[in-house]
């Protein structure tokens, strides 16, 4: 059977050689943690510990205001030290719960298992996500509880998870699937009864064999799942172009994946419900691909959130020269940081740090009209035309050329001869539009 795939996209190098056999390790215990209200998109959280307040592992810290937003809870015991804005990831500031550890890791007495999930209702399943904290693992941090109720009107009838990972140096997942695969099928089956589907995919590139081959060992008994083998392409992870690769439908365009019958989900995401129905431990930790050519020991790490990034730096053995740019994510779609001493968050599934050389941003010149940008373009737009009517502040003609339906996925940027500013400059035509739209 041939490979599933969409129109469009890049094969930039996957870099990924240098993780993808390194087993998941547990980070070194910190000894703070700075746990940002803030996680996920939507609302922040209101804090609800006082400084001097004694915490425990999994003890609910911060309390979600409104339907789209996330509580937050502690990943160690320790002491409440302060309740502060604090740098965070984006160069932003946000406020954030410090916890001391003591070091002893004691679990709060409400982290109980929830059942199974052939005994949970699906609405049962749904609050159980929602009081986990449990958001999108794949980097978006949509909360999934959300994406988990759909109006009564969207009728869904296939689950998708993740499992591409087609951003460059990234191995995270890749190596959650050949560690947890029997979790992330348990995970994948209770986001099925939540929304009432009996067919579930894993898509998974070909550029990992072993993953694929565990994750069909892992499937052979569940006929309702299958394993959809995907051509290595970026970006092949793309919500849109993982169900348009998988199913052929297309969402429309300012739609959802709702619109079509479709919910999309990341692998990590799998793996943290099931953890969360069988133990009763919210999100507290996630896998982290530290890497780049400026990081000494590239690993995988089991990182606890709040752990500040410096110190998952350290245990990979620190840097091999002075940073020139340090990524959260992957290079593609990943944030570049103004600095390291911010806290690993939920949504951190890299930490990259790459030499002043390679980071190194090459002079734009004038276009050439090639047109290499819309022929690899996955979003089927137009990122020229999109980039220079927002380069000379002409945003509304920039709406007219569905910059809302971009993606972000750096495809055009990558491939442009002229290295033209692409997708800043769509970035901040969207960003415009979307401020209008609001008042």
């Amino acid at each position: 059977m041939s490979l599933l795939t969409f129109r469009g996209g890049i094969h930039p190098p996957d870099a990924k050689l240098a993780t993808a056999d390194c087993k998941v390790e547990p980070a070194v215990e910190p000894s703070v943690v700075t746990i940002p209200m803030q996680q996920h998109i939507g609302a922040p959280c209101q804090p609800i510990m006082n400084v001097g307040d004694t915490v425990k592992v999994g003890q609910k810290i911060g309390e979600a205001q409104g339907f789209v937003s996330s509580p937050v809870h502690s990943s160690v015991s320790g002491v409440v030290k302060a309740i502060k804005d604090v740098p965070v990831a984006g160069g932003s500031v946000g406020l954030a719960v410090i916890i001391e550890s003591d070091g002893k890791n004691e679990i709060d007495p409400s982290i109980k298992p929830k059942g199974d999930i052939e005994n949970l209702e699906p609405s049962e399943i749904v609050d159980i996500i929602k009081e986990a904290g449990i958001v999108g693992m794949g980097g978006a941090t949509f909360p999934t509880h959300v994406k988990l109720s759909p109006p009564p009107d969207k009728k869904i009838d296939v689950v998708i998870l993740n499992g591409a990972e087609c951003e460059p140096y990234l191995t995270a997942d890749h190596r959650l699937m050949l560690e947890s695969a029997e979790e992330i099928v348990y995970g994948l089956k209770a986001i099925m009864k939540a929304v009432n589907v009996n067919e579930g995919y894993i898509g998974i590139e070909d550029n990992k064999p072993d993953a694929i081959q565990v994750m069909l060992e892992a499937v052979k008994n569940e006929p309702n799942i299958k394993i959809a083998k995907l051509q290595t392409k970026y970006p092949q992870g793309g919500e849109k172009q993982l169900i348009y690769a998988i199913t052929k439908r297309e969402v429309p365009s300012g739609g959802l994946p709702m619109d079509i019958g479709v919910i999309v989900s990341n692998v990590a995401t799998a793996q943290q419900i099931a953890r969360t129905i069988r133990t009763g431990m919210p999100l507290i930790d996630r896998i982290t691909t530290i890497s780049g050519n400026a990081i000494k020991e590239p690993k995988n790490l089991l990182v606890k959130i709040g752990t500040p990034i410096n110190e998952i730096i350290e245990q990979c053995g620190g840097y091999t020269t002075a940073p020139g740019k340090i990524i959260l994510g992957g290079p593609m779609m990943g944030v570049a940081q103004h600095t390291d001493e911010i806290p690993a968050v939920k949504g951190t599934s890299g930490v990259l740090v790459f030499d002043r050389e390679v980071a190194v941003i090459p002079e734009p010149s004038n276009c050439i009209r090639c047109g290499r940008c819309v022929e690899i373009c996955p979003a089927n737009i137009q990122p020229i035309l999109i980039s220079e009517n927002s380069l000379r502040s002409k945003f509304d003609v920039a709406e007219e050329y569905d910059a809302l339906d971009c993606i972000e996925c750096g495809s055009c940027s990558y491939i442009c001869p002229a290295r033209r500013p692409l997708l800043p400059s769509i970035r901040v035509a969207k960003n415009q539009i979307m401020a209008k739209k609001r008042k």
